[in-house]
């Protein structure tokens, strides 16, 4: 570990890393631009004409389930396919129900999206057992035969070090941290404690948070607004979550009692919590915005491109996510195809 000779010293190197890690992400977003310049055309991806494609989703109540979920009917019907769609509503034993309804109905192959993965795990296995090809979305199973996803360690390590830098390095920071069963949340989760492993200076205030489904948004404005009570200005430096719908209530605390000291980190990139970001009067400090309908719709083109024949693909098709802080969100808005606020 680097030892610095005093504060200012340190607060230089990170500006520098930020620099330096800014160049790199600039270089990889010409080189991912330039990457799907040269990919095949949507029209060379195989027809899936008289296919059959099961489509199981935890749940689509939210922004990014509700637009991966949106990209693959899209894709599974433009491609001449025929999708049977189920919702389990968040509710495990319910979407173990219709993998079971789907199994029955022995599709051409099945996709299936996020989830409580040591629950669902024997019943993707079983698909398998069953001779039907699984694909899934953002879930990582053994029994896949490919996950389609943003590169979730990267976007762990992208928002941690963004924490760290506008902290300088040092703070107490509140954690959310209710859903670590999801294995893309445990992956940013791990990220956040790898990097503040080397910044000893910036704690987690135990007992972590709790987000909850449903009513997330109303959930987590309470719990906040109670802590903002218990901790007096100077005492909390920043929130940190897995992903931005409690971030959404989170900030709405913060903002409304005037405690602007306090920054909110989140990652996926709804709307609503980029909005905040934008806002220069919210203390949303920055997201990493995924694109759901993009990874929905590449999850069913590795389908067709499977049934047709084609049994190179990898294990993980990773998609590319954008950091979005105030100072960027315009441009984020455009490339996430949300409309920009005026």
């Amino acid at each position: 570990m680097v030892k610095y000779k005093n504060k200012e010293q340190h607060h230089a190197s990170l500006k520098a890393h930020g620099a330096f890690r800014r160049q790199v992400l600039v270089l990889l977003t010409v080189l991912l631009t330039s990457a799907a310049l040269c990919a095949p055309a949507a029209a060379d991806v195989p027809s899936l004409k008289g296919k059959r494609i099961g489509i199981s989703v935890a749940g689509t109540e939210h922004y990014w389930d509700m637009k991966a979920f949106k990209g693959q009917m899209d894709e599974v019907t433009r491609l001449g396919g025929i999708p049977i769609a189920m919702d389990g509503g968040r509710k495990d034993g319910q979407q173990i129900a219709q993998l079971q309804t789907l199994i029955a109905q022995k599709p051409d192959a099945i996709i299936e999206q996020l989830g409580t993965a040591a629950v669902l795990e024997p019943w993707l296995k079983k698909i398998r057992d069953a001779g039907i090809p699984l694909f899934t979305v953002d879930t990582a199973s053994p029994s896949s035969i490919n996950v389609t996803t943003s590169d979730n360690f990267y976007i762990g390590e992208q928002l941690a070090l963004k924490l760290v830098s506008d902290l300088h390095g040092e703070g107490n920071i509140l954690v959310f941290n209710g859903f670590y069963g999801v294995p893309v949340m445990a992956m940013r989760y791990d990220e956040l404690r790898s990097v503040l492993k080397w910044y000893p200076k910036i704690r987690i205030i135990q007992p972590e948070l709790r987000d909850v489904i449903p009513n997330t948004v109303q959930d987590a404005y309470s719990q906040v607004s109670q802590l903002l009570n218990k901790y007096p200005k100077g005492t909390v430096q920043a929130i940190w979550a897995g992903w931005d719908i409690p971030q959404i209530g989170a900030t709405q605390a913060i903002d409304a009692a005037h405690r602007q000291e306090i920054k909110t980190y989140a990652v996926d990139g709804s709307p609503d919590f980029i909005a905040l970001v934008k806002d220069p009067e919210s203390c949303a400090a920055a997201v990493v915005a995924q694109q759901p309908y993009l990874i929905g719709k590449t999850a069913v083109d590795n389908v067709a491109r499977y049934l047709a024949g084609d049994h190179t693909l990898p294990p993980a098709t990773y998609v590319p996510s954008i950091l979005v802080s105030k100072d960027n969100t315009a441009e984020a808005q455009k490339t996430l195809g949300q409309a920009s606020a005026k």
